[in-house]
């Protein structure tokens, strides 16, 4: 049984059938839709130029001719561990051999500005069919956190004609994932096409009656806007996997084989922890990346294997015309060599390599994909 019919969820299912499993598999998903890929959202799902049918991971009949029953639109209430059992919101209970969660992760809500029209997040399918709804006839958005979601669906929006102001708590543009010049890169990129970067910016107030007007900030500094879409992060959800006694560490904590602290259940994907032996300590990825690749390692421990999860992250935005491409993990770099420009309007682009102690760690690459390929397989 796999909980969360997500990249992971439905690489899952797919990769137990390849590594042997000839039970029963269900596939449990609280969203309506079929699996779907989650990056167009903020991109081009957003812009209007791809829809649904486009980005399925999967076409129905595959679950069909693979014997994965895939039950859409279904809370789980609770794991029972100790009798191998779930419960469904609607009190059905179903039994498992091996339980996989793959119940991703959820984005941080503001406790500002409930019950405005025109105050979204960008998390589902379903949140950027309002998203898309709300941005017909506006002018003027403002974007709450300048991480990828934040910087590509302000992209998305100056693109569609909107006057953009991204509003941003630290210091510079994706913090949290990546160094400084690809921070100023990126800040410039956004500049030039129109948008208004504001760092040091502590969000206080979304205003307005019944539709959102305004948003301001600590300094005093007042934003008009039409429409505000929050994206200051997600965090893991967790809330079954403790509920049900398991050990959480920043997401759900699994060994190196993706196995939690319960022998008959594993996770993968956003909702899981792992011990990464390259950059020694835990890490939980939120990547397409380390889904896929998590849930095909716990397809095959599930099956009796015992293969670790020992794998290279790597990471991608698209912005404008420009794409990002990442590899490894920066933080922790006591060096960054830089190759190229970072003159947005440069077309060469550039490579910055991050090194720790004189050994190469991480990569961030703009308009360079052999470069990426050749740095993806050195480190």
């Amino acid at each position: 049984m796999i909980i969360g019919a997500s990249h992971a969820g439905s690489q899952l299912a797919v990769n137990l059938r390849k590594q042997g499993w000839t039970g029963e598999i269900i596939l449990l998903g609280a969203e309506a839709q079929l699996p779907y890929h989650r990056p167009p959202l903020s991109k081009t799902v957003m812009a209007g130029s791809k829809t649904l049918d486009n980005i399925l991971l999967r076409p129905e009949a595959m679950y069909a001719n693979n014997e994965i029953a895939l039950r859409l639109a279904t809370d789980v209430a609770s794991i029972v561990p100790d009798q191998k059992h779930v419960v469904l919101a609607n009190g059905e209970t179903l039994n498992y051999d091996k339980l996989a969660l793959c119940t991703g992760a959820r984005p941080i809500k503001l406790p500002l500005g409930d019950g405005l029209a025109g105050v979204c997040y960008l998390r589902s399918y379903a949140d950027v069919e309002v998203i898309r709804k709300q941005l017909q006839g506006k002018q003027r958005a403002v974007v709450i956190g300048a991480g990828y979601i934040g910087l590509e669906a302000a992209a998305v929006m100056a693109q569609l004609g909107l006057k953009v102001t991204v509003l941003e708590r630290a210091e510079r543009v994706l913090q949290r994932v990546t160094g400084e010049q690809v921070s100023t890169y990126f800040t410039d990129l956004h500049r030039s096409h129109g948008v208004d970067i504001v760092c040091n910016a502590e969000v206080i107030g979304i205003n307005g009656q019944d539709v959102v007007d305004s948003v301001n900030c600590a300094d005093g500094a007042n934003y008009p806007a039409d429409i505000v879409i929050v994206g200051i992060g997600v965090i893991p959800e967790t809330t079954l996997a403790q509920e049900a006694g398991l050990r959480i560490e920043n997401g759900v904590y699994v060994d190196e084989y993706c196995r939690t602290s319960d022998s008959h259940i594993f996770a993968a994907g956003d909702c899981a922890s792992y011990p990464d032996a390259r950059y020694q300590r835990r890490v939980r990825l939120e990547s397409v990346q380390n889904a896929n690749d998590q849930a095909r390692i716990a397809a095959i421990n599930i099956c009796g294997g015992a293969d670790r999860y020992q794998v290279t992250p790597w990471f991608w935005s698209d912005q404008f015309d420009i794409k990002l491409q990442s590899v490894g993990l920066s933080d922790g770099h006591d060096e960054a060599v830089l190759e190229g420009s970072l003159d947005p309007a440069d077309a060469q682009g550039f490579v910055i390599q991050y090194l720790r102690e004189g050994k190469l760690i991480a990569a961030d690459c703009v308009r360079r994909p052999k470069d990426f390929m050749a740095l993806k397989a050195a480190i």
